[in-house]
């Protein structure tokens, strides 16, 4: 009992810590000297602050704050501690991700250096124009078609990713993974993961247990209402326990909004329209990148090659937006450093590069597609992704001992797997087709560019709803099982890959039911 008490002290403290000096706490502290009568008691103050915290509609906004940091707290126990950064338990794997940085790093170094391009410039005031007066117009990849950034290649592809990941091993210990558990599966290290009884208790809304938005046509109308009544009253927690069943495309867009607890003002365009300007101040070679990469994805893709100029101006802001820096310090990355010429390891020359500190690989842009379907807005579209990127997507991209980043993922996808179809993964195993290197991609990029865009965001729904990526691997052994027979048929790598290939006809929340629910397809 003391125990928890001490516990409830330091959440209390964290959230005092957090929301001193903030902008959201002055602006209730400015309303509440002008709502509270100069005549109450002291003795009422209390009273009379709750009264008006109810009336004015602050106390759901402060309700909500505390909810959304609570909820970001349990997925991510750094999270709330703003004067430590995340710092990886295990020696190994922090090693692995900084000599992964500095290959990365070292990637984008060869171009610049094999290009004669530089990392950053200024613009003339007249490029600066030009670029203004493109920005909002279909013709912004006009710009960047200079034959010289054409020979650009991406900073690393998720295969190059993958071959890291799979390498990964603790010099140091003498048991492995495959002795321990007699596994046939390709991650060599071993990493506490939910068995298959705790996933269903976890995702007990997918395992049979609730009707699911998009399934019955009969509820999905009777949970629309439920939903306008969560937008309605802008409440937090509502939101996610709304999502655990899914949403509606038409009321996407502001359950999405009110459960990150975005209210998009003119201070959030304002600021959106300053990230713009530093898009037209400088030039960084990133920018190229961006383009390249939403060229050679989205824009091959049949549903997505309409937005093209929307992902060019909503990721080239990104880009330039230093608020991003923030989430590395619940991050096992950290921010890659340009130095001036000449200072080379000096700190006090340095700056973050890009301003994010977040360099994008091939495919990047196919994380935020999805969401041009939802926002036409492309401030709301810019800080959903914002959030999506820094409190999901990613530790799909960085290596951690974290429950839900990308190794743990893997390790939890191959334990899933053996554990229900122990035939099947034999059988993979025996024609050399190894499972964890056909699904790979489906983790890294949260199944966007795999799944159709509407059964991408119903998964992206549970994503949010029930704050986890672990629906991620489980999303990959339900896909493998669900094309069982047609797997067990073949007796060559080649022909399972070719029979996975395209998932793009799937319905992924039907087959996650019947998977969870133990239940044979």
């Amino acid at each position: 009992m003391e125990t928890n008490k001490a516990n409830a002290d330091v959440v209390v403290k964290e959230l005092l810590n957090h929301f001193t000096d903030s902008h959201f706490l002055l602006n209730i502290q400015k309303q509440l000297q002008n709502g509270v009568k100069p005549n109450v008691y002291s003795a009422d103050i209390k009273k009379h602050v709750k009264k008006y915290l109810k009336e004015s509609g602050f106390g759901i906004e402060l309700q909500n704050k505390i909810i959304d940091i609570l909820i970001q707290r349990k997925a991510s126990p750094n999270f709330m501690l703003s004067n430590i950064e995340y710092d990886e338990p295990l020696v190994y794997l922090k090693k692995a991700q900084r000599n992964w940085e500095k290959c990365v790093v070292k990637s984008i170094n060869s171009m610049c250096t094999e290009l004669s391009l530089p990392l950053a410039r200024k613009r003339r005031k007249d490029e600066q124009e030009d670029l203004c007066g493109k920005f909002t117009s279909m013709t912004l990849g006009a710009e960047y078609n200079d034959e010289t950034y054409s020979k650009l290649r991406p900073v690393y592809s998720s295969a190059d990713f993958f071959e890291v990941v799979i390498a990964l091993k603790n010099a140091n210990s003498n048991t492995s993974r495959k002795s321990s558990n007699q596994t046939w599966g390709i991650m060599n290290i071993d990493i506490d993961t939910p068995d298959f009884t705790q996933l269903q208790s976890k995702f007990h809304h997918l395992s049979g247990c609730q009707e699911q938005c998009g399934v019955n046509e009969r509820f999905t109308k009777e949970w629309r209402k439920v939903g306008e009544k969560v937008i309605s009253k802008r409440h937090v927690g509502a939101a996610y326990e709304y999502l655990k069943q899914g949403c509606t495309n038409g009321l996407r867009k502001h359950i999405w909004l009110t459960l990150f607890d975005l209210n998009i003002t003119d201070t959030e365009r304002l600021y959106f329209e300053e990230l713009k300007s530093f898009v037209y101040e400088y030039d960084l070679l990133v920018d190229y990148l961006i383009m390249k990469d939403v060229r050679l994805t989205a824009t091959n893709d049949d549903s997505f090659f309409v937005f093209e100029d929307v992902l060019y101006q909503v990721l080239l802001v990104f880009s330039r937006d230093t608020w991003l820096l923030n989430h590395f310090k619940h991050s096992p990355a950290a921010p890659p450093k340009s130095y001036i010429k000449g200072k080379l390891g000096l700190e006090e020359y340095s700056v973050y590069y890009p301003p994010s500190g977040i360099f994008p690989f091939h495919g990047f842009s196919m994380l935020a597609a999805s969401l041009c379907y939802i926002y036409g807005d492309h401030v709301e579209f810019y800080f959903v992704f914002r959030c999506l990127y820094t409190r999901y997507f990613y530790k799909l991209h960085t290596i951690s001992s974290q429950p839900e980043g990308i190794v743990s993922l893997c390790v939890l996808f191959e334990n899933i797997l053996q554990s229900r179809d122990p035939i099947l993964c034999k059988h993979l195993v025996d024609i050399g087709a190894q499972p964890l290197r056909i699904v790979f991609n489906w983790l890294h990029f949260a199944f966007a560019g795999y799944l159709a865009t509407d059964e991408t965001l119903q998964l992206w729904d549970r994503i949010l709803g029930y704050n986890s990526l672990h629906i991620l691997p489980v999303s990959c052994a339900a896909i493998m099982s669900y094309r069982r027979e047609n797997i067990l048929s073949v007796t060559s790598s080649t022909a399972v890959e070719a029979i996975l290939a395209d998932i793009s006809s799937i319905k992924i929340i039907p087959i996650l039911v019947l998977f969870l629910s133990g239940r044979s397809f």
